[in-house]
């Protein structure tokens, strides 16, 4: 009954129009007490979710996304897309997934993406001809790999439930990003070849290079970033910290595009970054840790044994689930609910922990651009001014949806760079 209350509730407020945290905190809240506990429970759980130093990359990694749009890495990464894919089909689009690689490796924030990126290339596609629903859609998509390949908030928040190394996620992201890449742009280029979109004249190399030794500074960061991690010299919050320290002294000493003013308002956008995720994550454990406790994850662990399946049939039918889920439910959320269900199912079918990680980690993320809830369309839709039914995002959607039926079937596409550099 209590079980019942507090999925009953939960749904009730989410579709009366709620938001996803603020359902999860009043349906807890309903349910502690319906079934007597005391109410005090509720804000210990959620101040012990996220009372943690891995948690600390969380507002480092924003700072330093931010401090780097504004002064002027993330532009000098765009030039450098643009100077090698710029001439493809759908020139500008192509820039924009590039771009979302390359920005991947400094903020780790989707949001953050999707914000830098298409504030700066949407506004641009439009002025080029591009119809505004797929600018928005490539941008939102794109938004994607800024989670996946490393740094990524949403790993160290995986890796804080679980003890997984947050090094070997990492890791194991690079490979995935990469090919979700790769399919974003054989989706733009098809789609741009048949609507006929612009593209750029080919860049001359000699251009070519003084446009990349421009951008060595904005190169450097992700390499500073993740190489630290992987050699072990410093721990992924440390290396959050290093990343503001190193975007502060390229923005003010090598670019000179901050200035002390700037200082302020930098800080002010990181926190205000910062509080969404981090409130999703205390609403999230406590709304998690009741259905523990009535024992909801056993009920689906029973339900997904009774259907007999291998381990190729149990990830695909998770991938399933979490992509309706995804449908509903805001992806930090669904991450922080249902990997504590999951996780008895990974020994029980002898999965193997990363594997699952990466595949449980990419469907979420594919959720946070399917309408209606994805958060990253609504940003992407805010800058380029339009409605979510005009934006073309499925067959982004669908490429995604590919890549991880390779990782399903091909658990080497996941482990292999884990194993060759971290044994």
């Amino acid at each position: 009954m209590a079980l019942i209350l507090l999925l009953g509730v939960f749904l009730v407020l989410l579709f009366a129009g709620l938001p996803v945290a603020t359902a999860m905190l009043a349906a807890s809240i309903v349910n502690i007490l319906f079934i007597g506990l005391p109410p005090v429970l509720a804000a210990e759980r959620m101040l012990g979710s996220i009372n943690s130093f891995p948690l600390l990359a969380v507002p480092f990694f924003v700072l330093a996304g931010t401090i780097m749009n504004r002064g002027g890495l993330t532009r000098r990464l765009v030039d450098v897309s643009r100077a090698f894919v710029g001439h493809f089909y759908g020139g500008t689009a192509q820039v924009n997934v590039l771009a979302s690689i390359f920005f991947s490796g400094i903020s780790g924030s989707a949001s953050a993406d999707a914000a830098a990126i298409g504030s700066m290339l949407i506004p641009t596609m439009k002025k080029e001809g591009y119809d505004a629903g797929f600018a928005v859609g490539i941008t939102a998509a794109s938004a994607t790999i800024g989670p996946i390949i490393p740094p990524s908030i949403v790993m160290i928040i995986y890796s804080s439930m679980t003890g997984l190394s947050i090094a070997a996620l990492f890791v194991a992201g690079i490979l995935p990003g990469l090919a979700i890449g790769v399919a974003l742009m054989a989706i733009v280029a098809l789609i741009s070849r048949r609507r006929n979109y612009p593209r750029r004249s080919k860049m001359p190399w000699r251009q070519r290079f003084c446009v990349i030794w421009g951008a060595i500074p904005a190169l450097m960061a992700p390499l500073i970033i993740l190489g630290g991690i992987i050699s072990g010299l410093y721990t992924p919050t440390e290396a959050g910290v290093i990343a503001c320290v190193y975007g502060l002294f390229v923005g003010f000493f090598v670019y000179r595009e901050l200035t002390l003013a700037d200082l302020v308002p930098l800080l002010a956008e990181a926190v205000e970054i910062t509080a969404i995720p981090v409130f999703i994550l205390a609403t999230a454990s406590i709304f998690g840790w009741l259905l523990a406790f009535h024992g909801f994850g056993q009920i689906i662990v029973d339900f997904l044994t009774g259907l007999g399946l291998g381990r190729i049939g149990l990830l695909l039918v998770i991938v399933l689930m979490l992509l309706l889920i995804g449908l509903v439910i805001e992806g930090l959320a669904a991450l922080i609910i249902f990997v504590p269900v999951f996780m008895p199912m990974i020994p029980a079918f002898g999965l193997n922990d990363l594997h699952f990680a990466l595949i449980v980690i990419v469907t979420i993320l594919i959720g946070t651009v399917t309408p209606p809830v994805g958060l990253q369309l609504y940003i992407a839709a805010a800058i380029g001014k339009t409605s979510l039914s005009e934006i073309v995002v499925w067959p982004f959607i669908f490429a995604m949806v590919g890549v991880v039926m390779v990782m399903v079937l091909f658990p080497q596409f996941v482990v292999f760079l884990p194993n060759l550099l971290l044994g």
